[in-house]
């Protein structure tokens, strides 16, 4: 029988997680032909203000894309492969393209490097006000 332990959020985050490969004949290495990779930031960073629909359009380009993030794939062929309505791919490249991820000539894609990280400092309590009557005549 296996014993349940029940961990407090702080207390997990205190622990320091040992990480061991687990099936050793199955470790992951890159292919001979193609590779692609996924900047963590962007799960980070820029999936939390995306669509589930912009999220999976962003990992199946990141996934098919070449050494320079630009794919060919129609949108008729990206929503047979993702098993998607037809007009998913056109909304959540859409929302990609708003946020700088990647850009859009038919019938190329490419995925960009992200955008630089904006640390948003705190600001005072009326900064903003007091910095619009600032700028007025």
């Amino acid at each position: 029988m296996i014993a349940r332990t029940r961990f407090s959020i702080s207390e997990l985050t205190k622990m320091t997680i040992q990480k061991r490969i687990l099936v050793a004949d199955r470790v992951r290495r890159p292919p001979d032909e193609g590779f692609s990779w996924l900047d963590r930031r962007f799960l980070k960073e820029f999936a939390p203000r995306l669509s589930n629909e912009a999220i999976v359009l962003y990992l199946f380009l990141a996934a098919v894309s070449d050494k320079h993030g630009l794919s060919f794939y129609a949108d008729s062929t990206i929503a047979g492969r993702l098993k998607i309505r037809g007009s998913f791919p056109a909304r959540a490249r859409e929302e990609l393209i708003n946020l700088d991820l990647v850009a859009y000539q038919s019938p190329l894609t490419q995925v960009l490097s992200l955008p630089t990280s904006r640390v948003q400092r705190r600001q005072e309590p009326g900064s903003v006000l007091r910095k619009l009557f600032q700028e007025l005549p």
